[in-house]
């Protein structure tokens, strides 16, 4: 494995996070459905997410908000990988970084993309959920047809009686909307569980990937070293495991957070005054259950996401780069 230079690790980290989105950001569009669904059940889960939208929207309907996060995604992951490395070597003493200093400096590194991951998410859900709100309309529009009433007109209402379809939201309207209306704390709504999930997501991402990485290496020499000698399977396996165990372990936290950012709810769907209420009327009204929503959606786009930024990593494509424009 090469080692790398700080330049070259913000444009690994920011190609890992274009070619990631790409391939993965499906199934976080259902992800992001599965986990608004309160009341009225449009989908059944993760593959019948997919097919629906499919059907419903088209193929690219599953990359609704995905420009957002490919506008987004390269400093949100330049930042995290740069602020993790830059944390770990002012830790380390003597080239040697005990577990308390690596789970600080994941810390670190989650506290520092919140900068970009907030606003990023806050549009990106809004995108990916709309869908799930239009599809919502019909379904309620056939449970109240099926319950009991007095007997349907059979004159059909006049056209102008009947309501034009929704207009899909952009990223440029939603974030005129929210700069007008609550200024720039509105793009920073759920900056807290944003906070509360990317933190511990890093904490245990970063410590658990560099020893999966380490294993049957030899110990003599830094941790750098160390890792530096771990072949390419070796680093891309570690760097799924990791982000799966990771990625499921926050999923209530997650689940939370997307509550919170999101800002048109659905028939009969709760609006959350903050974390705590959140978190209760989630108890209350779904269950414990309720905050494992999307948890195998998210370990799916989770893994391939660090496994691409090793292969990023191994091919060196931040070192060719610069040696080409050098």
């Amino acid at each position: 494995m090469l080692q790398h230079s700080l330049p070259a690790k913000l444009i690994n980290g920011g190609v890992a996070g274009l070619v990631g989105v790409t391939c993965v950001f499906p199934i976080d569009l259902a992800k992001t459905r599965l986990q608004n669904q309160q009341g009225i059940q449009v989908y059944k889960g993760m593959f019948d997410c997919l097919a629906k939208t499919v059907r419903s929207e088209g193929y690219f309907g599953c990359y609704r908000g995905a420009a957002v996060n490919l506008t987004l995604v390269t400093p949100e992951k330049a930042i995290k990988l740069a602020a993790n490395d830059v944390f770990r070597q002012k830790l380390s003493k003597d080239g040697h970084l005990p577990l308390w200093g690596e789970v600080l400096a994941g810390c670190g590194a989650g506290t520092c993309q919140v900068v970009v991951t907030t606003p990023m998410e806050m549009l990106k859900i809004q995108l990916q959920d709309a869908g799930r709100l239009a599809a919502q309309r019909p379904v309620s529009a056939a449970a109240q047809a099926a319950a009991p009433g007095p007997a349907p007109s059979l004159v059909a209402p006049p056209p102008q009686a009947q309501p034009a379809p929704p207009q899909r939201p952009s990223a440029t309207s939603i974030t005129a909307q929210l700069l007008k209306t609550r200024g720039l704390a509105g793009l920073y709504r759920g900056a807290g569980a944003t906070l509360m999930r990317d933190v511990p997501f890093s904490m245990i991402y970063f410590p658990l990937f560099a020893n999966l990485n380490a294993l049957g290496r030899d110990s003599a020499g830094s941790q750098a070293e160390t890792q530096a000698r771990a072949p390419f399977w070796q680093s891309f396996a570690a760097g799924c495991s990791a982000g799966s165990v990771a990625a499921v372990a926050v999923t209530p936290l997650d689940v939370i957070k997307t509550r919170l950012q999101t800002l048109q709810k659905g028939e009969g769907e709760d609006t959350y005054r903050g974390i705590v209420d959140c978190t209760r009327r989630i108890l209350e009204r779904e269950g414990p259950s309720a905050f494992l929503k999307g948890a195998t959606c998210r370990a799916l786009v989770i893994a391939p996401l660090f496994g691409i930024a090793q292969v990023v990593y191994f091919l060196g494509v931040g070192e060719t780069a610069l040696g080409f424009f050098g």
